[in-house]
């Protein structure tokens, strides 16, 4: 036994005190049996031993207990059932004395009976009758109350004061001030007797049919409101005129918040009490946004028909009530630097349109508009020009509606706080680059272009630019068109235009990153297992080349027909008869056939996947599951071309261009950028490409764009029919690229597509050699005049020389064999197919004959040619899907 454990206390002598001790000392700890369970006189008061039958006097019932407690280690005894009535005191268990279970004492009555007395179990917690109805009664008045509160706190707004935003001011990157716009108040107030009666109806029928009869407030719109707050989402605008007015006249505050929305249902409240429906009218109409900076009906009637607002009519009234769902999204002018796809001016009209016939249409049913009238009005009225402010003219317009695309699509800073204005919005843009830019395409304009002497080929012509720093990924400078207040699209952003060879460059990094194919590979095994891609890798130059997989089955289109591939001026690369050539030469004279089978034989996944590697969206690339995909059916914009080659610039580092470094307010700092480096390829891959793209400049289709003392890497571009040109070219201080096509931009006119600039400024066909090559030059001499030149990084070897010939011995040649010498054609004799008959019919891929399928070329020029694109789906749809979405500022991306 431990020596540790407490000595058992010894038997004492005779009585109850010395039998619950005797008991209690058992040797195995537990209690003592209770007095007569056993009916032994030793389970009852113990035995002597030990102590002589000496008793140990206590004072009473409780110490013995307590001592028993003590023998036993300090544990509490178990119940004894049969000492209860002992326990309870006189008068047995429910009379006075001592005792475990108590009655409640009765005492003052509470206020709130909760839990309930007297009841037991879960009647306790159940409330009664008089404390619900003391509770709702109180909640209801308080309700009452806050609401009067509220109510009496809250004024009527004054339209006098309402749509007074401050504006935006924008900086060029030195810190100097660009421009003070964007929230100058175009509004003037005028009475409900020079509002049409038709604007009213108009909006009445459109928006809230029970305007004249309605109290002011939805309260199902206001729980639906107050419920998305809740859960975290947008707040839905007011549902009744009255509301909308309200919302209209709080313009300082536009908080998505509970208190801001319980203030505006308290106004609403108050405005449908003490003002007339004809007054909330008026209100609403002169408060109202319809975008292009007006505030009110007459601001609206003047920036888009130019007259005043009386002389409005039903039409002009239907389509204003559609701006009011949003301008952005509404104005036919279109607002493609925002939302390059669902806001261009194709899809804007196609959207007002449908509003402007459905509020006809309402109000027909209504009884506001009869029959006759309503049928005058099929078409969406002719506006006006959206730019109308002298600030904004030249470039300037171009760069503020940039940096606003930039601000919504990539920060919280949306489209309405814009309107508000109070920023300043610090901007990428370099005011000298940019003049320098502009200097240079209207030097080229001016000398080349005539549209009075030659109206059938230099009408439409547009010229496009962008300027990117390969560091940061900041836009330096863009060309966006002749003048931002007169030319709407921005040039230098989303046009449509395919980029042509230009592309070639990123199948050729595919090439170098993820290789070749094994045609004797299974399908997923020659996805893993590849062979890297040396740029002497050999390729074939021939025209009219049959383009296989890479498993060498002949390429088809969904006619069945074989895919020919055809090059620039139908010429032919190579010695014959395989006329291969490596993929350096292949990309110095722009050869188309010899990247359209690399490309297939990669994979045009990975070409794809390379593109967007380097900076492209995936909504930018057209026709990537047919061979062509290769050589340019894709339509990026000129800001996007020239941050995909400034990743090669920066050895394969890749950083979205963007155009705004930070933006403040009067609460301070509000945005501020950071830049985001990507690894897009290998510094290998991309010093490679570089490489290669500098023997196009050395001595290829791009030697127009040398500049003195520096090197310089680019790649020029021509599409199918001559429809756009281009240069892209860089430095590794500065990537540029210059864009030219022609593109009839009259609004007017339907199914407007791009021309043709065969015969433009009096040459036979436009290629990215030519003017675009001469505006890169002359802007690029002048934008790094000052600075040190720079020389690209040594590009490693890399690779394996693919399609390289296996060497075969030389016959020996006896003594009596003469041969007569036969003259090999050397590699750079000129081999020309000749051209399809009058017979030959041309469709998307070309033209065919005799079963095969010729793939588009380019009638003239030096760097080639690419189809458009195989099936109508591949260019474009009714929604505007034709790449649109591409380098603009959706998304967070653009810059």
């Amino acid at each position: 036994m431990s020596e540790h454990r407490r000595k058992p206390p010894q038997p004492q002598g005779g009585g109850r005190a010395a039998a619950r001790r005797g008991q209690s000392g058992l040797p195995t700890g537990r209690r003592a049996a209770p007095r007569g369970a056993t009916g032994s006189p030793s389970d009852a008061y113990g035995s002597d031993s030990g102590s002589g039958g000496e008793e140990r006097p206590y004072g009473g019932r409780a110490e013995a207990r307590r001592a028993a407690q003590r023998s036993a280690g300090g544990r509490r005894r178990a119940a004894d059932p049969g000492r209860a009535d002992r326990r309870a005191g006189p008068g047995g268990p429910t009379g006075p004395g001592r005792g475990r279970g108590r009655a409640v004492p009765t005492g003052k009555k509470r206020i709130i009976d909760y839990p309930r007395a007297g009841k037991y179990g879960w009647q306790r917690w159940v409330p009664s009758w008089k404390l619900v109805s003391g509770l709702c009664i109180g909640f209801f008045g308080s309700l009452v109350a806050v609401a009067g509160i509220g109510y009496a706190m809250v004024g009527i707004p004054d339209i006098q004061k309402t749509a007074e935003a401050q504006n935006n001011v924008f900086y060029w990157s030195d810190g100097s001030e660009m421009v003070s716009t964007g929230g100058e108040t175009n509004r003037q107030i005028v009475n409900l007797s020079q509002i049409p009666e038709a604007m009213r109806n108009a909006v009445i029928s459109q928006e809230n049919k029970t305007f004249y009869t309605d109290s002011g407030i939805d309260p199902k719109g206001i729980a639906r409101a107050v419920f998305n707050m809740a859960r975290g989402g947008e707040t839905q605008g007011g549902s009744t005129i009255t509301q909308q007015y309200v919302k209209n006249a709080m313009l300082n505050d536009q908080s998505q918040t509970v208190s801001r929305k319980f203030q505006e249902i308290f106004v609403s409240i108050k405005v449908g009490s003490q003002l007339s429906k004809d007054e909330i009218m008026a209100g609403y109409l002169n408060s109202a946004y319809y975008g292009r900076g007006a505030y009110g009906i007459q601001a609206a009637a003047r920036a888009y028909f130019n007259k005043d607002a009386i002389d409005l009519n039903e039409g002009q009234c239907a389509f204003l009530a559609a701006t009011l769902k949003g301008a952005t999204y509404y104005d036919p002018a279109g607002s493609p630097s925002i939302d390059p796809v669902g806001a261009s001016a194709e899809a804007n009209k196609r959207r007002a349109k449908i509003q402007m016939q459905d509020t006809l249409d309402k109000m027909v049913e209504y009884g506001h508009l009869d029959a006759t009238t309503r049928a005058k009005y099929t078409e969406l009225p002719k506006t006006q020009s959206p730019r109308s402010n002298a600030a904004l003219s030249g470039q300037v317009g171009y760069l503020v509606d940039l940096a606003k695309a930039y601000l919504v699509n990539n920060t919280k800073i949306t489209q309405s706080d814009l309107e508000q204005g109070g920023y300043s919005i610090y901007t990428t843009f370099d005011k000298k680059k940019v003049k320098e830019l502009e200097d240079s395409v209207k030097k080229v304009q001016k000398a080349n272009i005539d549209p009075k002497k030659r109206p059938k080929t230099d009408t439409h012509v547009q010229f496009g630019g962008a300027s990117v720093d390969p560091k940061t990924g900041a836009i330096k400078a863009i060309y966006g068109g002749e003048d931002a207040t007169k030319h709407f699209t921005n040039n230098a952003d989303v046009t449509g235009a395919q980029v042509g060879s230009t592309f070639k460059p990123f199948v050729l990094a595919a090439a170098m990153t993820w290789g070749v194919r094994d045609p004797e590979l299974s399908a997923t095994q020659a996805q893993d297992e590849r062979t890297q891609v040396s740029p002497k890798s050999l390729f074939s130059g021939k025209n009219k080349l049959k383009i296989e997989d890479y498993t060498g089955e002949v390429w088809k289109n969904e006619k069945d027909k074989e895919w020919l591939q055809v090059n620039d001026g139908d010429q032919s690369y190579g010695t014959p008869p395989n006329y291969q050539i490596d993929l350096r030469e292949a990309m110095r004279e722009s050869v188309n056939s010899a990247f359209v089978q690399l490309g297939m034989d990669v994979g045009l996944d990975k070409v794809k996947e390379a593109s967007m590697n380097a900076g492209l969206k995936e909504d930018s690339l057209a026709g990537t599951n047919y061979p062509t995909f290769s050589i340019g059916t894709s339509d990026p914009s000129a800001i996007r071309m020239a941050g995909a080659y400034a990743t090669f610039a920066a050895s394969g580092k890749q950083r979205d261009p963007f155009s705004v470094q930070k933006v403040t307010s009067k609460d301070g700092a509000v945005y501020t950028h950071e830049t985001a480096t990507k690894e897009a390829f290998t510094a290998d891959v991309a010093d490679n490409v570089t490489d290669v793209l500098k023997t196009v400049v050395d001595k290829g289709t791009g030697t127009n764009a040398q500049l003195t003392g520096r090197e310089v890497a680019g790649k020029t571009g021509t599409t199918d029919g001559n429809k756009s040109a281009w240069f892209v070219g860089y430095t590794p201080q500065l990537s540029t690229s210059i864009t030219m096509f022609r593109y009839d931009d009259d609004e007017t006119k339907k199914n407007r597509t791009f021309l043709e600039m065969y015969g433009t400024g009096d040459q036979e066909s436009i290629h990215g050699a030519s003017f675009p090559a001469q505006i890169w030059h002359d802007y690029m001499e002048s934008a790094l005049k000052g600075q040190p030149s720079v020389d690209f990084p040594t590009a490693n070897p890399i690779g394996k020389i693919v399609n390289e010939p296996t060497p075969t011995p030389t016959p020996t040649i006896t003594e009596t064999e003469e041969e007569s010498p036969t003259p090999t054609p050397t590699p750079s004799e000129t081999l020309t197919s000749p051209s399809p008959s009058a017979s030959e019919t041309c469709g998307f891929f070309g033209c065919e004959t005799g079963g095969t399928d010729s793939g588009g070329t380019d009638s003239g020029g030096t760097d080639g040619g690419v189809t458009s694109s195989p099936t109508a789906t591949e260019t474009g749809d009714e929604s505007g899907n034709n790449g649109n979405g591409n380098g603009g500022f959706l998304g967070g991306s653009s810059g």
